[in-house]
């Protein structure tokens, strides 16, 4: 038994590691007289990835390309590949993965399981927006193959389906055209929400990606950062390298506190104020800053950290906003990693699929025990009046209830539950 943990580091349990690495004789490791669920590259926050007392299969030993065909822009590939992988290898030629979320270091099987989203969903959707094949092993032995127009149902199910369908093996992806590796980005700043959705708004049809950092401590929130970029020929310039920094350590007391989080998000506001107005940018600085500093979840200290990231529909987005941030200000927690943005009018791929049209507001916390708790449940009171949702792939502690109306299709989603697969979220939120 090896302890495992996922990237907020709330819990530390024991598991059996069972490393994947060959597709084709996968039924072996996953026969077991316990339940066990899929672990890639630990990024998940929550517990969707952990099994304590169970068994894990680890799946970064499924790490190979299959096929690309340049032409097309076909990719197949096992499901521990990493998208950091995939970029760097398709977009010398010519090609981007269409949506990827605020870091590269997760697999393509984390990415189906969870749905994940960028910065570009009012355009291109969400990542099971391209998948085009996915190949599906069951516990009993079972091997589907499944698509979008291939078994639909089991491929609704399993994009976004938090990995209790079956293990993934291996995934087509349909690539993005791209210019190169560079982006036009543009700085601006916001006052206030009012402000903040009339640049999203605006920004919809002209920009690619959007997305905005809220001060949300700062005179009650409502302040920020909007960021939004398109692709660009940069004249072949050479990409500078990324500074790779680490956080070496865990201190005994998280860093992220009231005096430093007053300090960061004004020096932040001010610094990116001063430096409003449009640059080039490489995609990697643009898309995952975080990726650049190893390990920087230890900053939270010993107790690890929370991430709190819901959807609301965008008729009561603004007021929904407005009262999560006054909660939040009224609290005295805060966050440096505050994210605010809109989901375009759009339907999710998957029955369990996260992105909804709408405005989703993302924000850390450091782990206070009961009165981090508290102030989530006066957030999940706002969430459930709005008809929004919680991010299964960021969730450690979301009650049922808010589980079962966020998300009303797990009743037939669970018909493909496969009884071999079991999760610390599935146990807490679907009762095995």
């Amino acid at each position: 038994m090896v302890k495992v943990s996922s990237w907020g580091r709330l819990s530390h349990g024991d598991h059996e590691v069972r490393m994947l690495a060959d597709r084709e004789r996968i039924a072996g490791p996953l026969r077991s007289n316990r339940p066990g669920i899929a672990y890639g590259n630990g990024r998940s926050y929550g517990d969707v990835c952990l099994n304590p007392d169970g068994v894990l299969w680890r799946t970064t030993g499924l790490d190979r390309f299959i096929s690309l065909n340049a032409t097309t822009g076909r990719l197949v590939c096992e499901a521990g590949v990493l998208l950091r992988d995939i970029q760097r290898l398709v977009i010398p030629r010519g090609w981007i993965l269409p949506v990827t979320p605020g870091t590269q270091l997760i697999t393509v099987g984390g990415a189906i399981a969870n749905d994940v989203h960028g910065k570009n969903h009012h355009r291109l959707g969400s990542f099971g927006d391209h998948v085009q094949r996915i190949t599906l092993h069951r516990t009993d032995g079972t091997r589907i193959v499944c698509g979008p127009d291939l078994e639909p149902g089991w491929f609704a199910a399993t994009v976004g389906g938090v990995g209790l369908t079956g293990v993934i093996t291996e995934a087509e992806i349909q690539l993005h055209r791209v210019v190169g590796p560079w982006l036009e980005a543009e700085t601006l700043t916001y006052a206030n929400l009012d402000a903040f959705f009339q640049l999203a708004d605006n920004s919809e049809i002209g920009w690619e990606h959007t997305v905005s950092w809220i001060d949300c401590i700062t005179r009650g929130g409502g302040r920020g950062i909007f960021l939004r970029a398109n692709p660009t020929e940069a004249g072949g310039r050479p990409v500078p390298r990324a500074r790779n920094l680490t956080m070496p350590l865990v201190p005994p007391i998280s860093l992220v506190n009231r005096l430093s989080l007053r300090l960061f998000n004004a020096a932040y506001f001010n610094l990116n104020k001063s430096r409003a107005g449009k640059t080039v940018t490489p995609y990697e600085s643009f898309f995952y800053p975080l990726d650049n500093i190893q390990d920087w979840n230890r900053m939270y200290g010993p107790k690890g950290f929370f991430q709190y990231q819901s959807v609301v529909p965008r008729a009561v987005g603004r007021d929904a906003v407005q009262a999560m941030l006054h909660e939040i200000a009224r609290s005295g927690a805060g966050s440096f990693l505050a994210v605010l943005k809109t989901f375009g009018d759009r339907q999710p791929v998957g029955l369990l699929s996260f992105p909804q049209p709408g405005v989703t507001l993302a924000l850390d916390f450091p782990n206070h025990g009961e009165r981090t708790l508290k102030l989530f449940e006066r957030l999940d009171a706002i969430v459930r009046e709005a008809g929004g949702r919680i991010y299964l792939a960021k969730d450690a502690r979301m009650p049922r209830d808010l589980f079962e109306s966020g998300y009303p299709r797990f009743v037939e989603f669970m018909q493909y539950r496969d009884p071999g697969i079991g999760s610390a979220l599935s146990r807490r939120l679907m009762e095995n």
